[in-house]
């Protein structure tokens, strides 16, 4: 065979490779329908979102603790949203198996940790609900003994589900956390909790609450 010939060959099964080849490619399919662009989703109502300032002032939280029952007068006038927030997750049972996880003998109780709900887990529903923050309401509610304020880091405006109860007078905190309601009824039980024997503010044995509950004021 020539070279001549050769050469010809072997361009004819080059260019019958690459045709062979483009054949072989398939053709991009385009979807009829372009998935559409999801929106983050709105946070779900919760039975207090639309209540005003009155009906919230009527209402009342009662905390069934295994160590006593705690009521609480809240103070919307003075912090509705700390109010509403803590209305919404007394009504939704969210407090329900919490502990009082942190004490300062002396000077506080903290509850409404939802990581300290019995078992320990927080299922995604929950979690997501306690990473939703609360802006700062500082007003002129004293924070005297039997008052119920808001926790948060120090970072303003990221309280979220933590709840702390005074044993003794903290004017330090006045104008800077948002103090929202009293107890009217059972500060021996928030007494005895404060006793109770802990390791670097960690009760060795935390206080639950059973139930919580929010109902009408009862007359006085």
């Amino acid at each position: 065979m020539t070279t001549k010939v050769f050469v010809m060959i072997l361009s004819f099964w080059c260019l019958s490779s690459a045709a062979s080849a483009q054949q072989a490619s398939p053709t991009p399919v385009t979807k009829a329908n372009a998935r559409p662009t999801l929106s983050p989703m709105a946070p779900a109502a919760e039975p207090f979102d639309n209540a005003d300032v009155a009906t919230m002032a009527k209402q009342c939280v009662s905390l069934d603790t295994e160590a006593g029952v705690i009521d609480i007068e809240l103070y919307p006038e003075q912090a509705p949203e700390s109010v509403r927030n803590f209305l919404n997750l007394t009504a939704m049972g969210l407090f329900d198996g919490t502990s009082f996880s942190r004490v300062v003998p002396g000077f506080v109780i903290q509850g409404g940790n939802m990581w300290s709900r019995e078992g320990g887990k927080v299922i995604r529903p929950i979690g997501e609900r306690a990473r939703r923050t609360v802006r700062d309401e500082p007003n002129k509610i004293l924070h005297e003994r039997g008052v119920v304020s808001l926790a948060r880091p120090d970072e303003p405006n990221q309280a979220t589900t933590d709840f702390f109860i005074l044993v003794s007078s903290a004017h330090s905190l006045d104008g800077k956390f948002a103090a929202f309601g009293r107890v009217t009824k059972g500060m021996d039980v928030v007494d005895a909790i404060n006793k109770a024997k802990v390791t670097d503010e960690k009760p060795e044995k935390p206080v639950r609450v059973s139930k919580a509950t929010a109902a009408a004021c009862p007359a006085r």
